[in-house]
C-alpha cells in the first residue's frame, strides 16, 4: 500500500490544501494500524512519557482547535475545557472510543477543507489568547502537521509498550 500522499488528489479538496489532506489520511492509516496493537489496559500508561491515550486525545482536540482557528473563530469554552482535560488520564475512554473521536476530528477536517476556498488561504489569523498572527493556510497546515507528529509520537509509544 502506498503513502497517502502518493494516493492522488482528494477529492473536492483544493489544490493548495492537498498536502493537509494527505497528512490526515496518513495519520488516521498509521493510528488505525497501530492502535490495534495496543493492549486496553496499557493505554494510559505513561512511562515517563505522555500515555498513547493521551495523544488520541490530544490529536482530536488539537485538530479541531487549530481549524477553529482557520475559520476566524475563538475557541468556545467547551474546546478550552477539553484542551485542559487532555492533560489527564480518562480511563472511562478505551482506545477504540478515542480511535472513533480521531477518526471523527479528520472527517470533520477534511470537509473544512473541501469547504474552504483556495482564495482566502493567505487571510490572516489569530491563535490563542494572545492573537498570535498566522494565516488561514497556516492554522490548517499546522493542524494537519501537528496531527501527523502525534500520531508518530502514537506510534512510538505503541512500540516501546508493546515490543
Amino acid at each position: 500500500m502506498s503513502e497517502a500522499w502518493l494516493s492522488g488528489p482528494v477529492d473536492g479538496v483544493p489544490a493548495v490544501l492537498q498536502p493537509a489532506a494527505h497528512a490526515l489520511l496518513q495519520a488516521r492509516e498509521d493510528v488505525a494500524a497501530y492502535a490495534a496493537k495496543l493492549p486496553a489496559g496499557l493505554l494510559w500508561e505513561t512511562r515517563g512519557a505522555a500515555s498513547a491515550g493521551y495523544h488520541l486525545l490530544h490529536m482530536a482536540g488539537a485538530l479541531d482547535r487549530l481549524f477553529t482557528y482557520a475559520r476566524g473563530e475563538a475557541l468556545n469554552d467547551a474546546q478550552r475545557a477539553a484542551a485542559k482535560a487532555e492533560a489527564v488520564p480518562h480511563p472511562e475512554f478505551d482506545t477504540d472510543a478515542l480511535v472513533t473521536a480521531l477518526n471523527g476530528a479528520i472527517d470533520v477536517a477534511l470537509g473544512q477543507l473541501r469547504a474552504t476556498d483556495a482564495g482566502t488561504v493567505l487571510d490572516a489569523r489569530r491563535v490563542g489568547r494572545l492573537g498570535l498572527p498566522s494565516t488561514v493556510l497556516g492554522c490548517l497546515f499546522h493542524g494537519a502537521e501537528h496531527t501527523t507528529r502525534h500520531a508518530g509520537q502514537f506510534i512510538t509509544t505503541v512500540k516501546l509498550l508493546c515490543p
